[in-house]
């Protein structure tokens, strides 16, 4: 398993598109002392054409971390034109990623998957919380999903999403539920295939 460079290749035109890593980095170092800083981990095996959506709204993480699992498409150049880190997924279980976040909270979502402006300001609102005050051993967010185009299906049940690093319980690449998850505010949206 190795770590992406995605130094190469780069041109001047790509560096605009790390404008959300810069903002990332710098709310970080100002608030480092207040947050229990979150990194979200994301699984992908060619998913260049639902990448995009899913990093453009992931500004209330301190780091984004790609776990490669042998794209062929431009999956790995989309995500390094975000500033994100990439890895190598060959092998390994879901615990085994969560290890390689720098942060000790762990926001899961697949490719495809967005957060709307509530739950954006959720997490910005979670991360500013102490470690001391955080009252959840994991953290749950409502689904809506696009099904058939544009119909768009509230799912039932909240998933859990955001989770300490040591978290044992795993359902694919996703957090297996516990019922004392808080709901965080806000909304997962996942869009469907097009």
């Amino acid at each position: 398993m190795t770590e992406s460079d995605c130094s190469v290749g780069r041109d001047v035109a790509s560096n605009v598109s790390t404008f959300p890593f810069t903002i990332r980095r710098t709310l970080w170092s100002v608030r480092r002392t207040l947050m229990p800083p979150f990194t979200a981990l994301v699984h992908t095996t060619n998913d260049a054409s639902r990448l995009g959506r899913t990093l453009e709204m992931l500004l209330p993480c301190s780091e984004i971390l790609i776990a490669d699992h042998g794209s062929t498409d431009r999956t790995r150049r989309i995500a390094c034109e975000y500033g994100v880190r990439v890895v190598d997924a060959a092998g390994g279980d879901a615990g085994h990623f969560v290890k390689l976040a720098r942060h000790d909270w762990i926001l899961c979502m697949e490719p495809g998957e967005s957060i709307n402006e509530s739950m954006q300001a959720s997490l910005f609102e979670w991360s500013r919380l102490g470690t001391a005050d955080l009252a959840s051993e994991a953290y749950s967010v409502r689904v809506r999903q696009q099904n058939c185009g544009e119909m768009w299906v509230e799912l039932s049940e909240p998933q859990v999403r955001l989770v300490p690093r040591g978290w044992q319980r795993w359902r694919g690449w996703l957090p297996d539920g516990v019922e004392s998850a808080i709901c965080l505010e806000g909304r997962l949206l996942r869009f469907g295939l097009s």
